[in-house]
């Protein structure tokens, strides 16, 4: 049975709709409206504000604590900055993707890694013979992530020094009211944002303190729902539903490798051993045989294909995680594994693993599309990812060089 976050007994009272799913073995607010769209106009037009308590969290401490992480992940740690935060995938011994996350470097000696599977037991399997300590912090971390044009305006309520100089994926450590506050310029959602991190005790005070400071600026709770749609349109990928974590994968063609998911600017082979690297060597030099691409659906088309039937187009404003399949001159390639209409874009948009000699960007596709129990192909163009990708993203206004 799901258990409550520490925030819970805010988000709660917020959620007239009682829609709620399981994350990570937590109650988590799908949509607090019956409908996700107030929630995803906050996030792109003024503040989101988002419980990502759920995530898993393992501190890593010790000399060799760059050297565990350097171990299991596909990029190295050893020379990893002070305030540095790190997207990065891992992988088994046959090179395929176990899960990705984030890497941050805390401290001397210091990290802290986040996933999305529980990886306690694959981090403490790699530490032997290594002085270092991984201690499971998931349940006695709150975080929150602030998103949107907005969110810098809103955390400066709090943190009044250190936001404007704080780079897009780095952290600042800092204090709020006597309270040890970290604040990380990431989030899940392409846009402007941060992820605050606080001691359990202190989730409500900081809750309270963010809705306080966001009420002029239009901040709104968020939850997974319009998440769901703004991460599609920053191309980020979801695991278990664009692609399969290599422990889960039940036939070979469930698992993945780095270089087939777009994560080839992670991996970094010519360094110490790690977990996969031969493998991902011969990965390299051969080639692969899939990609994921970015697909814009041809929406007159979409059109023609519903009105053929005598119905306007009919299309879900929620995010599909249900795939369907991509032919290339009416053969198989692929599928798409998450759609959604992007009301920012004004296009309809997925996310895509498709055969590699189609994965070239302007490549003409068709995705299935059901209407009255037919299936019709639609005309779908592979397209640049992110599809949004606001300069404000990455903008820093304390930083002029």
């Amino acid at each position: 049975m799901p258990v409550p976050t520490p925030f819970h007994p805010r988000t709660s009272a917020l959620c007239t709709s009682l829609f709620y799913k399981e994350w990570a073995g937590c109650y988590a607010v799908r949509s607090f409206d019956t409908c996700h769209e107030r929630e995803y106009y906050a996030v792109r037009h003024a503040a989101g504000l988002l419980d990502v308590t759920p995530l898993y969290k393992y501190d890593v401490r010790g000399p060799d604590a760059g050297r565990l992480l350097s171990r299991v992940c596909v990029r190295g740690f050893t020379k990893q900055k002070l305030g540095v935060v790190s997207y990065v995938c891992w992988c088994d011994d046959d090179g395929h993707v176990l899960d990705d996350g984030t890497v941050t470097h805390l401290d001397d000696e210091h990290y802290r890694m986040t996933t999305a599977d529980p990886s306690l037991y694959w981090l403490n399997r790699h530490a032997r013979g290594l002085d270092v300590e991984v201690t499971d912090v998931s349940r006695t971390i709150a975080a929150v992530a602030l998103q949107g044009p907005k969110a810098r305006a809103v955390a400066s309520e709090l943190v009044p020094s250190g936001l404007d100089e704080l780079r897009f994926f780095r952290a600042l450590r800092t204090e709020w009211e006597g309270r040890e506050l970290l604040v990380t310029r990431t989030g899940y959602t392409g846009d402007l944002g941060y992820e605050l991190w606080v001691a359990n005790e202190d989730a409500l005070p900081l809750w309270d303190a963010l809705i306080e400071a966001g009420r002029p600026h239009g901040l709104m709770p968020m939850g997974l729902d319009a998440l769901d749609v703004v991460r599609v349109e920053a191309g980020f990928l979801l695991k278990d539903v664009d692609y399969f974590s290599a422990k889960h994968a039940l036939i070979p063609p469930h698992r993945s490798t780095p270089f087939e998911l777009g994560f080839a600017w992670m991996v970094k082979l010519d360094r110490a051993p790690f977990v996969g690297q031969a493998a991902l060597k011969r990965a390299q030099e051969n080639g692969h045989e899939r990609a994921l691409v970015g697909l814009e659906i041809d929406w007159e088309r979409f059109e023609e294909i519903y009105y053929s039937f005598g119905l306007p187009p009919d299309l879900p404003t929620a995010t599909c995680r249900e795939g369907v399949p991509v032919y290339a001159h009416g053969r198989f390639v692929g599928q798409a594994t998450s759609r959604t209409w992007s009301p920012t874009c004004k296009r309809y948009i997925a996310l895509a693993t498709v055969e590699a000699e189609h994965a070239e960007i302007g490549s003409e596709l068709e995705i299935e599309v059901t209407v009255e129990y037919n299936r019709t192909p639609c005309r779908a163009t592979v397209v640049e990812k992110p599809f949004f990708d606001p300069e404000r993203k990455k903008s820093c206004p304390g930083v002029t060089a």
